[in-house]
């Protein structure tokens, strides 16, 4: 109810804005009109005094001469700037922030919170703390107000893992901290999916490239840089429109080839494990999530391939035998 009230004295005030619009470029051609014959006079009665003294045409002239080169200066940079717009509309581009302020901060969150409430969204991350865990993260209400959620995270059991924590080199993030981060992450994924969101978690183990989040017809972008913190890395949204050429549909089909790839694992809540799916989506293989080198509950299904096994970066010893045991095709 307060939602509803709330938007009706917003419409009114922006008609009301609009309506003072017009009422002041009215008023401001009006007097502008009436005050011609008596700005004309005045410049008649200065000039008959600038003509008269060289000193002063001089100033005029330099004068002139400065307003007509500030002029097309900005004549110039006007259209470069709007043919630079025109390329960004025609890729999707719709915003760029090198950096973020508290007040940025908050428009965005409510944002986000517009487009992702009744979807599904779509993430692609690092640990997925900062952005849905924390309650300062940007889809930190996001996943509570969404129908569900298709995540990809970094496998933090992984060397790729211990290679970025190394890469960063901050003191207080340490693998073992990365690793707290992503079990937090699963857990609040847990509890929304127990809520009966349609939340899925996939976690992939080659290096982290892109921060990606989709809600809806706009997209986010960050660049995972090989040894910067990504809160420190410029933030790129997208909109989806009707042209082909929109970055929107490139970034959208990267998450897609990325969570139907064989090798990225879907991680099982009920049973914390990591399961691997062939192309015809039967499953594969399983392995115990966080367990080192041992593999639990290895099954077989039909459509097994042995080539399969290597993808898991901890399958040992007994995946090795499954994998012999195999007759040659």
């Amino acid at each position: 109810m307060l939602r509803d009230k709330l938007s009706i004295v917003r419409s009114f005030m922006h008609g009301t804005a609009w309506s003072l619009y017009h009422i002041v470029v009215v008023a401001l051609s009006a007097g502008i009109a009436l005050s011609l014959p008596t700005v004309a006079r005045s410049f008649l009665t200065l000039w008959s005094l600038v003509e008269n003294n060289k000193i002063y045409l001089v100033a005029v002239e330099m004068t002139a001469a400065i307003v007509l080169i500030v002029t097309f200066n900005y004549l110039q940079r006007s259209l470069r700037d709007r043919t630079l717009a025109k390329m960004a509309t025609g890729a999707g581009l719709t915003a760029f922030s090198p950096w973020r302020e508290l007040s940025a901060q908050r428009r965005i969150r409510k944002f986000k919170e517009k487009q992702g409430t009744g979807r599904t969204i779509m993430v692609i991350g690092s640990t997925g703390y900062g952005t849905f865990v924390d309650q300062e993260g940007d889809l930190y209400t996001v996943l509570e107000k969404c129908m569900g959620a298709h995540i990809l995270l970094v496998n933090p059991y992984t060397h790729e893992a211990t290679n970025r924590i190394d890469a960063i080199r901050h003191p207080h993030f340490t693998l073992e901290k990365f690793r707290k981060e992503v079990r937090e992450s699963i857990d609040l994924l847990k509890r929304l999916k127990a809520t009966g969101k349609a939340v899925k978690l996939k976690l992939y183990s080659d290096p982290p490239l892109v921060k990606l989040a989709i809600l809806g017809d706009y997209l986010w972008l960050k660049h995972y840089h090989t040894d910067l913190d990504v809160q420190t890395m410029p933030e790129y949204v997208f909109q989806h429109n009707l042209n082909d050429h929109g970055l929107y549909n490139l970034f959208y089909q990267y998450f897609m080839q990325r969570w139907d790839h064989p090798e990225i694992p879907e991680y099982d809540f009920a049973t914390d494990e990591l399961v691997y799916r062939g192309h015809n989506g039967n499953e594969i293989i399983r392995e115990r999530f966080g367990m080192g080198e041992e593999t639990e509950d290895v099954r077989q299904e039909p459509g097994f391939f042995p080539e399969l096994l290597s993808m898991s970066p901890r399958l040992g010893r007994s995946a090795m035998t499954i994998s012999k045991s195999q007759p040659d095709s």
